[in-house]
């Protein structure tokens, strides 16, 4: 049983990708290996796009690359209801630069509950659910008002592109979080008389968060 602080929590955007590198397989193992010839190594952050709607726009750890072949760490497709088999050939594109947001004053999630089908059938008298999906996620960052810091261009940036950009949050009791998702930016700061004027980002996930523990 632990208990853990956010404090000391570290968040860098993904600022620059290498070029897509084409996937011809993908296995369904306990961690799936791709084969695509590259040039990747151990460590390295990839985002995966694929025939795979379940593995779409999610960014995983590479582990044991050869070359030909790529295993991405922690990645479980042994479901081949959920990863149907031989449609996980596409693309892999490796994130090159992190730049750090600094002066993050919070950030909180919302979305991501449990979504139910309520039925019921004639004959009865109550009702019963089963799960359907989950619901839309997404990050709020509110950073300290400073337009000269790399991470306020960086989210300034990256909310006029609207493309999907990795977000990466190191933790201070080590491991990782790695979210994938469209970033919105308001350059305007809250302007409160005796409170820190702060700007507020967004981060609307296009894919489910990859968590690694060391």
């Amino acid at each position: 049983m632990a208990v853990s602080l956010p404090n000391g929590i570290i968040l860098a955007l993904a600022t620059a990708y290498a070029s897509a590198i084409t996937v011809t397989a993908a296995s369904n193992a306990a961690e799936c290996v791709l084969t695509a010839t590259n040039a990747l190594a151990l460590g390295d952050i990839v985002e995966y796009t694929s025939g795979w709607s379940n593995a779409n726009l999610r960014l995983f750890r590479v582990k044991s690359p050869t070359g030909t072949n790529l295993v991405l760490e922690g990645f479980d497709t042994t479901s081949t209801t959920l990863f149907p088999a031989g449609s996980g050939a596409g693309s892999i594109r490796k994130i090159n630069t992190w730049t750090q947001i600094q002066q993050v004053m919070d950030l909180t999630s919302s979305g991501g509950d449990p979504q139910y089908q309520t039925y019921s059938f004639l004959e009865d008298n109550y009702d019963r659910q089963i799960p359907t999906t989950t619901s839309a996620q997404s990050l709020a960052i509110n950073i300290a008002d400073d337009p000269t810091l790399p991470g306020y261009a960086a989210m300034k940036a990256a909310a006029l592109s609207r493309v999907v950009t990795g977000l990466r949050a190191a933790l201070p009791q080590g491991g990782f979080l790695f979210y994938n998702g469209i970033v919105a930016f308001d350059e305007t700061p809250t302007m409160s008389k005796g409170n820190v004027m702060q700007c507020k980002g967004g981060f609307a996930l296009q894919g489910k968060p990859v968590r690694y523990a060391t």
